[in-house]
């Protein structure tokens, strides 16, 4: 069954992009047919797979207000199985074009209604704040996934998008779920990080990830290269702790039926 997961926080520096790039690739490794969608204007998930975001002749920011179809975005990548739908700073300008249009929360679920079975899993990298580019994403999505950094902010962070989210179920997406938290950059020789996980699996329990991912200096410079931590470094922690997320997913995605 394909799923549409968004992926996002409110808090900019989080691991949202590197998590998108990074667990959509080891999906496809395991056989999975992906596509990424980049909703933020920065174009980072774009690229993080070496697509050069300033040479796009369409992008999402067409899809979104009907210029283009899904056919005429839609990009392979350096990863075989994975499909991009990228993003670049004209997306900016779809905020401004959305607001006077009918169901402009739901352009990017309505495109998603007759395609998603093309795919096994969708996942939508968002930008760091809540505007109609992040509700789009979460009223087509099936859940949410979060990822937090550990670091003193997060609790607060968290507490914010969680209560956006049931603003969002309530109101525009009842069937919005909790896919999980992740948590990121996390250093296992400080106090902090372990008080994070240990105060986020209080309060959110079995929405937790079992994955921890490392702060890996592989992991940050693989961006850099146009290339995923799996095809930049295969051996490295953060190579390692992806693939285990991308296991967890599958599983969890199994469960559900």
């Amino acid at each position: 069954m394909s799923r549409i997961i968004t992926i996002t926080n409110q808090k900019g520096g989080v691991g949202k992009t590197t998590t998108t790039i990074n667990l959509s690739t080891c999906l496809a490794q395991a056989g999975k047919r992906v596509l990424v969608v980049d909703m933020d204007p920065q174009g980072n998930a774009t690229m993080g797979f070496g697509v050069d975001k300033f040479g796009l002749g369409q992008t999402v920011y067409n899809l979104l207000i009907g210029e283009s179809t899904l056919e005429d975005v839609i990009l392979p990548v350096c990863v075989e199985g994975v499909r991009l739908l990228p993003a670049n700073i004209d997306l900016s300008g779809a905020e401004i074009e959305l607001i006077a249009m009918e169901e402009r929360e739901f352009r990017l679920r309505s495109i998603f209604n007759h395609s998603r079975y093309l795919f096994d899993y969708i996942l939508i990298d968002c930008p760091p704040s809540l505007n109609l580019l992040t509700l789009n994403a979460l009223c087509a999505a099936d859940s949410v996934l979060i990822p937090i950094q550990c670091e003193y902010y997060a609790l607060e962070g968290l507490t914010q998008l969680m209560n956006t989210i049931k603003r969002v179920q309530h109101k525009l997406n009842t069937r919005l779920a909790i896919e999980g938290v992740v948590f990121t950059m996390y250093d296992s020789r400080t106090n902090l990080s372990n008080q994070v996980v240990d105060e986020v699996k209080r309060h959110l329990g079995a929405h937790t990830y079992k994955t921890i991912v490392p702060r890996n200096v592989r992991l940050s410079e693989a961006p850099s290269h146009g290339l995923p931590i799996t095809l930049y470094s295969a051996d490295s922690k953060g190579a390692e702790a992806y693939k285990m997320l991308a296991q967890e997913v599958m599983e969890r995605n199994q469960l559900r039926g």
